[in-house]
């Protein structure tokens, strides 16, 4: 299983990002797709998560900023960031999860900064 993560960069607070990871892997066989990220010196923390139903979940820090979606037919999931903060700065990872196994990508760097 490949999961390509991209559409990190460099951005302004109050800016927008989207981010998408692509996987290799039937959807059928996943039980969701998300997204965490992690700051130097942190730990890696979830953001949201999406079944291939739809069904969405949220850390509740970032709910409202930040939305999860998903294109069965391209496998490929995304995550809308909007009014981005200096804080939000990390590299963000997306996470597959399987019935028998879990894959990260490769992470790509968003940097929030004027």
């Amino acid at each position: 299983v490949q999961l390509q993560a991209s559409g990190g960069g460099l951005v302004q607070p109050g800016g927008s990002l989207r981010l998408s990871c692509a996987t290799s892997a039937r959807i059928a066989v996943t039980r969701d797709m998300g997204w965490y990220r992690q700051a130097p010196g942190t730990q890696r923390e979830f953001i949201a998560a999406i079944t291939p139903g739809l069904t969405t979940n949220y850390a509740d820090s970032l709910k409202g900023r930040f939305t999860i979606s998903r294109d069965n037919a391209k496998s490929t999931v995304y995550l809308q960031m909007n009014s981005l903060r200096p804080e939000d700065t990390g590299v963000y990872y997306c996470k597959l999860r399987t019935w028998a196994a879990d894959y990260w990508g490769q992470g790509t760097l968003v940097t929030v900064s004027s």
